[in-house]
């Protein structure tokens, strides 16, 4: 899969899944994950739980909904040998990076180490990590608004020290340790800089501090704090509505001033409140164990490479090594799925086809296979210049991988992409389909942006802003958020057709760069 990834983490971190490696992988399957470990059956068992726990005490906290999106939907998590297997897969040796997060469509995953670090309370646990990843992907899932950075990763770093005891209960609003250095050994910043980062130029330890210290202890602070009830949903409200972040912190929060010593304050106090849920609130499914078959155990540390996301130069590398570790394993379904995959990859197309229908043919509904049938039928079609009956083709073979999942959103995506890449507009079916897969996988910034630009053609502002509005405030938005806000603005000033033009304007001048 050749995707870009979204990395999360500073430092080193405690014993995630404790216990010497072994050879067998297992999976954990759960209503919201797949985990993948070599650890033993009982700690990835209890792993799998606490993040079913987690999933089901956040949304018992914050009201949000539970409907059920199919398998294809699931967070899948990787949990490699240590640290330095971390940063091979992030392609970052020696960065410090302990585990990180990519939301895709239909492929969202998290890869973090087994064991690492030296049990230090301020070190960044690499559970932690994957709970505040999870928190943003559930923030995306569940809620359709913009978040200011300060709120986006104070929110996420709140729900990350989730503890969970053992009698079954667990809670919220435990210290956040490892942003102390941040918080207790730096000087604060201006109050200012919280809401309004963009007023100076930000150190990243002075970014980290401020943003992700400061923003978890002002998020911990109006979650508890009676004085200020209903103070941060007026101020998200204000922000929602078009206000900048800083106007509407002074209209939300009154005096700044006073909020920066309450919050000095809050910091020193020897006890922090702390929301706890009973074990019998936090009833689950039940998470099913199983040893990878033989083949899938064969392949696992190539598929979890092809998974993070190859480059176009080391791919013909993975699928060579993938075509060779599969030839044992031709009747493995989940097997040749992933060679399927690692050959389109590379760009051998007949060689993928080929595998993915010999997973067809030992599971007829294996939609990864079914939906790289339809990927090189589709990149056939573009490169031959292909007439309408080739078309159909490609839509006759989306429509096998829908049926196959109906929720998966891929093959919702493909079937709009199929007509683009046709050079016709659209049907009204291909559109209903792109924005239930985008409702099903908001977390994939790619498909928010192709369905903001859809809305804009349909004339649809208020929608295709509220969609483009998280990557306009996204912290790690970079030269896309920028973009972004300028045809935010563009739509406020002028309407959903000028925003359109500026969108398409400033596509055309990337490819003129990069081409």
């Amino acid at each position: 899969m050749r995707k870009s990834f979204r990395s999360a983490a500073l430092a080193l971190g405690l014993c995630l899944l404790p216990g010497p490696a072994l050879a067998e992988w297992r999976e954990a399957s759960s209503r919201h994950f797949l985990v993948y470990s070599e650890g033993s059956a009982q700690s990835l068992q209890e792993f799998a739980t606490k993040l079913e726990k987690f999933d089901k005490a956040m949304r018992l906290r914050l009201g949000f909904p539970d409907e059920d999106l199919g398998p294809g939907n699931r967070v899948t998590v990787y949990v490699v040998g240590n640290i330095a297997a971390v940063q091979r897969l992030a392609r970052a040796k020696g960065s410090g990076i302990a585990g990180f997060y990519a939301g895709r469509a239909g492929g969202s995953i998290a890869v973090v180490p087994r064991i690492s670090g030296n049990g230090s309370r301020t070190d960044l646990d690499p559970a932690i990590i994957l709970l505040h990843e999870y928190s943003h992907h559930m923030m995306l899932q569940s809620v359709a608004a913009a978040y200011p950075a300060w709120f986006r990763e104070g929110f996420a770093e709140f729900y990350s020290t989730a503890r969970f005891e053992k009698d079954g209960s667990m809670g919220f609003g435990a210290a956040a340790n490892h942003r102390a250095w941040g918080l207790v050994g730096m000087s604060p910043l201006p109050i200012e800089l919280l809401f309004d980062p963009t007023r100076r130029k930000l150190t990243q330890l002075e970014w980290e501090a401020t943003i992700y210290g400061r923003g978890w202890l002002l998020t911990h602070y109006l979650t508890f704090d009676r004085t200020r009830s209903g103070q941060l949903e007026a101020y998200l409200n204000a922000v929602n509505s078009g206000k900048g972040s800083l106007e509407a912190a002074k209209s939300a929060f009154g005096d700044l001033k006073v909020l920066d010593r309450e919050l000095k304050t809050y910091l020193n106090r020897k006890m922090i409140p702390y929301l706890p849920l009973k074990a019998e609130r936090l009833g689950i499914e039940p998470v099913v164990l199983r040893t990878l078959r033989p083949g899938e155990d064969a392949i696992m540390d190539l598929w979890i490479r092809s998974q993070v996301g190859v480059t176009s130069a080391d791919a013909g590398r993975v699928a060579a090594d993938m075509r060779k570790a599969a030839a044992p394993w031709p009747d493995d379904p989940a097997v040749q799925a992933a060679l399927a995959e690692a050959e389109f990859d590379a760009g051998n197309f007949d060689a993928a086809d080929a595998a993915a229908a010999r997973a067809i043919a030992a599971d007829p509904k294996n939609v990864d296979a079914l939906t790289y049938r339809a990927r090189v039928a589709f990149e056939r079609a573009v490169t031959s210049k292909g007439d309408e009956s080739a078309w159909k083709a490609v839509r006759r073979l989306i429509g096998q991988a829908n049926r196959a999942d109906p929720n998966h959103p891929q093959p919702l995506i493909l079937y709009y992409q199929s007509f683009i890449a046709q050079g016709i507009a659209p049907t009204p079916l291909a559109v209903s389909g792109l924005l239930q897969a985008f409702a099903l996988a908001p977390q994939d910034v790619g498909l928010r942006l192709n369905a903001a630009r859809q809305l804009l053609v349909d004339g649809k502002a208020a929608e295709a802003r509220r969609a483009l509005a998280p990557i306009a405030f996204d912290p790690h938005g970079g030269e896309l958020g920028q973009a972004v806000v300028a045809v935010i603005a563009k739509l406020d000033s002028s309407g959903a057709k000028a925003a359109l033009e500026a969108w398409d304007a400033a596509t055309k001048e990337t490819e003129k760069k990069e081409g």
